[in-house]
């Protein structure tokens, strides 16, 4: 009994993943960090209800509605609501109006709440009526590419547009994937590799600030329920695969 997660990947530029998760006799969570926003729906007792969720920068206990069925986005960095300043829902986040049967209120308009299956074509709606906006410039360089502008004008672009420094925004990123492949079986000196850690403390420290687990507990399933999907480590592997200057 828990929480029972599954997530995938999405095919959107404009979003990093889906996840669909069921509550079960659990009434709080170990919420981990996150580099990204996102929207979540859920259904409890037969109401529908909606939030938007801001990047976290630490870990912390969240309260889980009981029994509930829950449809979540997580946007892509560089990815913002038009009408919300990406600082004001860092470690917070804003529950969503006027939920009425499927459908909710966000910037003006009434939207249909999604299921894990169309979640892409409710953002490309969102996207088309510029509800969701995005910054190219972060967007490039966080895969990697450096834009022709100062680093300083970039370290500006990336604080309007995500809420977070861009060196808050690697470490979180890689503890995220240290602790999935930790969840999922890796050793800890695999993970130490893959995700560029300089030793063992060195991990740990992060784990104990960002995910609220050792090692060892995530490799045990233990602590209690938590805001992670350990079958996501395909996922994270392509991730890191492709990931340049994870370091920091």
């Amino acid at each position: 009994m828990g929480l029972r997660f599954e997530t995938r990947a999405s095919d959107s530029a404009w979003v990093d993943t889906v996840w669909t998760c069921r509550s079960e006799q659990v009434s709080e969570m170990t919420s981990v960090a996150s580099e990204t926003w996102g929207l979540v729906f859920w259904r409890q007792r037969g109401e529908m209800y909606a939030a938007a969720t801001g990047p976290e920068t630490r870990t912390g206990t969240a309260p889980v509605p009981e029994d509930a069925t829950f449809v979540g986005i997580q946007f892509a960095v560089g990815t913002a609501l038009r009408a919300v300043p990406a600082s004001s829902v860092v470690d917070g986040g804003i529950v969503l109006p006027d939920v009425t049967g499927r459908r909710f209120w966000l910037d003006g308009g009434h939207w249909e709440m999604p299921g894990a299956d169309d979640a892409e074509a409710l953002v490309a709606r969102l996207v088309r009526s510029g509800v969701i906006v995005r910054d190219p410039l972060v967007t490039e360089a966080h895969r990697g590419r450096r834009p022709p502008v100062s680093d300083r004008t970039m370290e500006r672009r990336f604080r309007t547009a995500t809420g977070l420094t861009r060196g808050a925004v690697r470490q979180i990123e890689r503890v995220r994937s240290a602790a999935v492949l930790l969840a999922s079986g890796g050793t800890t000196a695999d993970v130490i590799v893959r995700c560029g850690y300089y030793d063992e403390p060195h991990l740990a420290r992060a784990l104990r600030r960002y995910v609220g687990r050792t090692a060892q507990q995530l490799r045990d399933g233990e602590g209690g329920a938590i805001a992670l999907d350990p079958a996501s480590a395909h996922h994270v592997v392509d991730q890191l695969d492709h990931t340049v200057g994870v370091g920091g």
